[in-house]
C-alpha cells in the first residue's frame, strides 16, 4: 500500500527522558486545516508522527550525531512498516524501491530534505514551510543553542542545502509567501527549489500568497491539500 510517514523528530539530552511518554495512547487524531490525516482519504496508509528521537548525553549535544540517529531511526520505521504488511517493496534490493514518501512541516520539512539527501529509504517526499540551510539561522535553531560560528561542521553537515546534489527522489516544496517565522524565511525554499532544479533533480515550489507559517485560508488549505495528492498520486501510487 503507498505510505506516508509525516515526520517532526525531538531532541533530548538524555535517553531516559527520549523513552517518556509524553501524549496518551489511546486517543483519536482530529484532522485540521492541511493536515497529513487527508490522505487516508485518498487510499494511502500514514505515520503520523513516529519517534525520531536526536540524543545527546554529557558533552555530545544531540546535532553531533543528528544525522546518523536521524537515518537510524527512519529505517527502523520502514522496516517495521513492510514487517507489518502496511507497506511494499516493489523489489528486494534497494529500499529505494519502497513505495513509501517522506515529509512534514516546519523542521519536519528540514528533516525530509534530509533524509532524501542521505537514504534511500523514500521514493518521493513533501517539504513544508521549511529552513534548509542553517548558515541562514546562525544563532541557533529548534534545540540547537550553538551558534554558527561554535559549531561550523554541525550547521554544515545538518543543512540539506549542502547535499542538495544528493537528493534524487521527487520533492515537493510549499512555503507560505509571508511566512514571518525567523527561522523559516520564504528564501530557504527558493533557495533550495533553485539548487535541485540547477543539479538536474526534479522539485516543485509552490509558494502560497498571504500565508504565513501556517496555513489558514481556505483557498490555501484546499491548494495544499491538492498539491500532496497530485505528487503523491504521480510519485509514489503510480510506481
Amino acid at each position: 500500500m503507498p505510505t506516508l510517514l509525516w515526520v517532526y523528530p525531538q531532541e533530548h539530552k538524555s535517553r531516559e527522558t527520549a523513552s517518556q511518554i509524553t501524549r496518551a495512547e489511546n486517543t483519536f487524531g482530529r484532522p485540521s486545516r492541511a493536515s497529513a490525516m487527508f490522505l487516508l482519504t485518498q487510499g494511502y496508509a500514514l505515520l503520523s508522527g513516529p519517534t525520531l528521537p536526536i540524543i545527546g548525553e554529557g558533552e555530545v549535544e544531540p546535532n553531533d550525531t543528528y544525522l546518523e540517529q536521524l537515518i537510524a531511526s527512519a529505517t527502523a520505521a520502514v522496516n517495521y512498516l513492510v514487517k507489518r504488511g502496511v507497506s511494499e517493496r516493489l523489489g528486494q534490493t534497494s529500499p529505494a524501491e519502497n513505495r513509501i514518501a517522506i515529509g512534514g512541516h516546519s523542521y519536519g520539512a528540514f528533516t525530509t530534505a534530509n533524509l532524501l539527501a542521505h537514504s534511500d529509504l523514500f521514493c518521493a517526499g513533501i517539504a513544508r514551510s521549511g529552513a534548509y540551510n542553517r548558515s541562514l539561522t546562525p544563532f541557533g535553531f529548534q534545540g540547537e543553542q550553538r551558534h554558527y560560528w561554535e559549531a561550523t561542521t554541525t550547521y554544515n553537515h545538518m543543512s540539506p542545502f549542502m547535499s542538495a546534489n544528493k537528493i534524487n527522489h521527487p520533492l515537493l516544496l510549499i512555503h507560505g509567501a509571508a511566512d514571518n517565522n525567523s527561522g523559516t524565511y520564504p528564501m530557504q525554499t527558493e533557495r533550495l527549489y533553485e539548487a535541485i532544479q540547477g543539479l538536474g533533480g526534479t522539485a516543485r515550489y509552490v509558494s502560497l500568497p498571504h500565508e504565513e507559517h501556517g496555513y489558514r485560508s481556505r483557498e490555501a488549505v484546499g491548494h495544499v491539500l491538492w498539491e500532496m495528492v497530485q505528487w503523491l498520486n504521480t510519485y509514489v501510487k503510480c510506481r
